[in-house]
């Protein structure tokens, strides 16, 4: 029996710049029905400056969040009311990135030391956003900060916002010290900390992040917590997102299932003029352990680039691996 859909975020795909383009989410969105799928993070600034049909186009990724980056409430308000006819069915703020570009712009996870101005930001961006709820993902601390004042964090958050769903990334930030690529490694894990946080607010929608490789781990935290949310696992493994489905009381899906639909999403790509290689780089985490993976690697990275590239270089990348086209 299927789940009811009043928790769509079982199971979650990281929001990760240059990797999770609209281009990947249609891809993902055929490995698994009900995976909720994050863009990469858009800035507020981006929006209200720059091109935003480049920034929010998207199509059958649903269901699907837009991620914004920003810290002043007027701008990140103004950025969702640009983004509604856009569709996204959530938008998500990021206050857990530690790279140094966007601390700079008071961005991402050294907001964590203002838990108060992160509560008004969420507040305006409700208020424009309308029905499309909107929601945080967060670290456990930063810096010095004890990571146990991830509780003191939330709460504020629940007290002064609308916000009722918590991304938290069960790692601290090191914002001095750490590159952006270690802070996603090197801080420990703390998962019964997230869990902590579900027991202390029951009422709240508690989805864990960080680490998390295989689809066992995720039943295994869905014991405590109400989501989960993978990133580099997902991403470079897409088969893993086959068995997804399963998780919300639905049938997994099969590669043999998925290649076709991937092969006419392709073709109706192209038919549009858009690059195979946009898409096809999103594939070559497909068939690990495979005899003949090397090669299908080989061809999509090197023959797909080519602006003239067609759909026979995807069959012949599959035939690789003894794959009909």
């Amino acid at each position: 029996m299927q789940l009811e859909p009043a928790n769509p975020h079982r199971f979650c795909v990281a929001p990760m710049l240059d990797w999770t383009t609209p281009e990947c989410r249609a891809l993902h969105r055929l490995f698994s029905r009900h995976a909720f799928l994050y863009s990469e993070m858009v800035t507020s600034g981006a929006l209200i400056f720059g091109d935003v049909p480049r920034h929010l186009h998207h199509a059958a990724d649903a269901p699907c969040a837009l991620q914004l980056g920003g810290g002043e409430p007027e701008a990140l308000a103004h950025a969702c009311e640009i983004a509604l006819p856009y569709g996204y069915q959530e938008i998500n703020l990021n206050v857990g990135c530690p790279s140094d570009r966007v601390q700079h712009n008071r961005i991402g996870a050294c907001l964590m030391n203002d838990a108060p101005l992160v509560a008004e930001c969420l507040a305006v961006m409700q208020a424009a956003a309308g029905a499309v709820p909107v929601t945080v993902k967060h670290r456990l601390a930063i810096d010095e900060q004890d990571e146990r004042s991830v509780f003191a964090f939330v709460e504020t958050l629940a007290a002064r916002s609308p916000c009722r769903v918590f991304i938290i990334h069960a790692r601290k930030a090191w914002l001095q010290g750490l590159s952006p690529k270690d802070n996603r490694d090197v801080p420990p894990l703390n998962y019964p900390l997230v869990y902590e946080v579900k027991r202390r607010f029951p009422e709240l929608t508690i989805i864990i992040n960080g680490g998390i490789t295989t689809l066992a781990e995720c039943r295994a935290h869905l014991q405590a917590v109400d989501g989960v949310m993978l990133g580099r696992a997902a991403y470079q493994n897409p088969e893993l997102l086959l068995a997804v489905d399963e998780l919300y009381g639905a049938p997994a899906r099969t590669l043999a299932e998925v290649l076709p639909a991937i092969r006419s999403l392709l073709v109706e790509a192209l038919g549009r003029g858009e690059m195979l290689a946009h898409y096809t780089r999103h594939l070559l985490g497909l068939f690990p352990g495979v005899r003949g993976a090397k090669q299908y690697r080989r061809i999509l990275s090197e023959e797909a680039r080519a602006a003239e590239a067609g759909i026979a270089v995807f069959d012949r990348a599959l035939a690789a691996v003894g794959m009909a086209g």
